[in-house]
């Protein structure tokens, strides 16, 4: 970790907070900061406030409140020297300086390594509401966490932190200032049937008292089926105290393709507030929002209000026969869907790691209702290669970003290309707009920053030592950039 000698002049002034993933609710991947950085060198140090050492593999976006910064890594830099074996970790770190306020760190989740694959850490990004902190760990399980971890004693009710830090049958932990407090937890594996695959990624939305959850529920081992064909994809909980009470039955998991990964979105449309999940069988789907916790036998199921097929002329039966055929085979959806001016935007197309090449990004009107696959696309925009990204909307522009090396820029109102970049890497991460600026960095250890707008420029081309999965995040003045193993914290001097 370093702090430059000049750090009090870089020092930002105060702004907002980034508590989740995308903006609130809608996930559109664009932010109100201002006076953030036109560029910054790692290797001299030029703008950066601070660093901080993560893993060596980091998939979860930082997440930024309450003068903390949270991001999932794995554990081959442990921070615990009691715990040095392959673990998934939640650092939370002040903001001011990148030093550990405390951390959630948790063994592997078997019996397999496809439940929970090696060194691949904790991938889901935090979620922030008040004092609280919302996350899917690395074993399936949704927690509660007390924002200020340990250090103001041990909240409840959950009080056995000692025992969860460890392997069954190991003697518990003494925990310390440094550890996480779980106030609540819910095992998605035990109270959902859930069979993650892979890795457990999703960041929870919050909308009231409710906590919308997709489950990673996916493929088994030999990637041949569906392990827990009925299990949901997404489920609701209640913020309180982790009760689910309310699930998907549209039977998504029987057509899903690898695993369920794409996060839930909210918005009003015509009176309604709707919920968005990108299934990983390729639709899109809307549901009616909870407005009261339901009464009777839960989980209830939620309403369904339309359905999109983004890829209608897929196959649909004995899907798992086109693994590792990059030429056809099933859609599915990893990016979130974004909610902007009555539409639903959402990429789509071929699994990254088993499927097609193809990927597209779909307009979607989101006013109508049922089977709206005939009737309600406005636009479909080809991309290069597989797609994770989740868009960045603004001034009639659309931002996406995909694994053939090249973003995208496209017209809101007619899907037609404005503009493309040859970023030289694959993209994992998510564009993010903010003070006129794109930033996004690729898996070939580039950062990039670009002028928003019709017209094409390049701000910065900034070399890094390790890949970027991550999507950037601004808060307070300040730009994060996590790469591989490192935490950037950086800003404009002022």
């Amino acid at each position: 970790m370093r702090i430059l000698a000049i750090v009090a002049l870089l020092l930002p002034a105060p702004a907002g907070d980034q508590p989740q993933w995308g903006q609130k609710g809608t996930r559109n991947m664009v932010s109100e900061e201002t006076g953030l950085p036109e560029t910054f060198d790692p290797a001299s140090g030029a703008g950066i406030l601070w660093t901080a050492r993560l893993g060596t593999e980091t998939y979860s976006t930082p997440i930024v409140a309450g003068g903390r910064v949270l991001i999932g890594t794995n554990n081959e830099h442990p921070r615990d020297p009691r715990l040095p074996e392959d673990r998934g970790v939640l650092l939370c770190l002040d903001a001011r300086d990148g030093k550990l306020a405390w951390q959630l760190a948790l063994s592997k989740r078997g019996p397999t390594p496809y439940w929970d694959w090696p060194k691949s850490g904790m991938a889901s990004p935090a979620t922030v509401d008040g004092d609280r902190v919302f996350m899917v760990t690395n074993r399936g399980e949704v927690v509660c966490l007390d924002l200020q971890g340990m250090a103001n004693g041990n909240d409840g009710p959950f009080k056995d932190e000692g025992a969860l830090f460890v392997e069954k049958g190991t003697p518990p932990l003494e925990p310390g200032p440094a550890d996480a407090d779980v106030l609540w937890l819910c095992d998605l594996t035990k109270e959902a049937g859930v069979r993650q695959h892979d890795s457990a990624h999703c960041s929870i939305l919050v909308d009231g008292p409710f906590l919308y959850v997709n489950t990673s529920n996916g493929l088994n081992d030999k990637h041949s089926a569906v392990e827990n064909p009925e299990a949901p994809s997404l489920v609701v909980l209640e913020k309180a105290t982790g009760r689910i009470l309310a699930r998907e039955k549209e039977g998504i998991a029987r057509g899903t393709f690898h695993c369920t990964w794409s996060s839930p979105s909210v918005g009003d449309v015509n009176g309604r507030r709707l919920v968005f999940l990108g299934g990983g069988d390729g639709v899109c789907y809307a549901f009616e929002a909870l407005r009261e916790a339901p009464s009777g036998e839960l989980p209830a199921p939620l309403k369904l209000a339309w359905k999109f097929d983004c890829d209608p002329a897929a196959p649909k039966e004995d899907i798992h026969k086109y693994v590792r055929n990059r030429k056809e085979g099933p859609s599915n959806i990893s990016s979130m869907p974004v909610f902007h001016d009555g539409r639903v935007y959402v990429t789509h197309g071929g699994d990254v790691w088993w499927g097609k090449n193809q990927a597209e990004l779909k307009c979607i009107d989101a006013t109508k209702s049922g089977d709206v696959t005939t009737s309600a696309l406005v636009w479909s925009s080809p991309l290069r290669l597989h797609s994770m990204s989740t868009a960045a909307i603004r001034d009639g522009l659309v931002y996406v970003s995909d694994s053939g090396k090249t973003l995208h820029c496209i017209d809101a109102a007619t899907g037609k290309s404005v503009w493309t970049h040859d970023a030289e890497g694959e993209m994992w991460a998510s564009p993010l707009l903010a003070d006129g600026r794109i930033y996004i960095g690729t898996r070939g250890k580039l950062f990039w920053i670009l002028a928003a707008g019709r017209e094409k420029r390049v701000l910065a081309r900034i070399p890094l030592k390790e890949a970027v999965c991550s999507t950037a995040t601004a808060a307070g003045g300040v730009l994060y950039v996590a790469t591989q193993e490192t935490l950037y914290a950086i800003a404009k001097p002022r």
